[in-house]
């Protein structure tokens, strides 16, 4: 194994025991030191890689919203219309309060801490920003199209976000309800039905 090969399966052991102690202990009774032990690496190793734990569940984080994110584009993308694909967006949306408990668990502690943290508040905006985008786009190409109504695309897209964002929520602070996916279906539907080319 070569230098390079080494700083990567350092890096590699530092997220996933991170990531273990993180679901096993939660984020903050983990420290840097049981993080390293896990991982068999010194703090100078550890700090090497990553500033913080904070940068630790950043990246956890960040990495996680984006596989979301392409996963989000990739169905609008193969949808017939900009209303078809935000649909199926919102449907799939029920898979990931299913299946991603942990991480959803993680961005509540985000949040929790964002108020207190300059960083965390940052890295915390950062994917509001992308899916912002996301949606936002989404509308232009709808009125692009002729699909949706020509509309400021911005604000449409920041509805959006804040539609989901607070669905998302609930979804973290009431896990065990399996209606949450439906719910956002049927709330994206009805706000597309003001968006819709022809409606009045």
């Amino acid at each position: 194994m070569n230098n390079l090969e080494r700083k990567i399966q350092t890096k590699t052991n530092i997220v996933q025991s991170a990531t273990s102690l993180f679901a096993r202990n939660g984020y903050e009774a983990t420290s840097v030191a049981e993080i390293c032990t896990l991982a068999g690496v010194s703090k100078g190793a550890f700090y090497y890689h990553f500033e913080s734990k904070e940068a630790v569940l950043f990246k956890l984080i960040d990495s996680w919203l984006k596989t979301i994110e392409e996963n989000l584009s990739e169905i609008t993308f193969k949808a017939k219309t900009v209303p078809d694909g935000l649909i199926e967006m919102a449907g799939m949306m029920q898979t990931v309060f299913d299946h991603n408990r942990f991480f959803m668990g993680l961005f509540l502690e985000l949040w929790t801490n964002a108020h207190r943290n300059e960083k965390i508040r940052q890295a915390t905006l950062a994917p509001y920003e992308r899916f912002k985008n996301l949606f936002s786009e989404l509308i232009n190409r709808g009125s692009e199209e002729k699909s949706l109504k020509t509309v400021d695309p911005e604000t449409a897209g920041q509805l959006l976000l804040s539609l989901s964002s607070g669905f998302f929520l609930q979804a973290a602070l009431e896990p065990d309800r399996r209606d949450w996916g439906s719910k956002l279906q049927k709330s994206i539907e009805m706000l597309l039905d003001g968006l819709k080319r022809g409606n009045s």
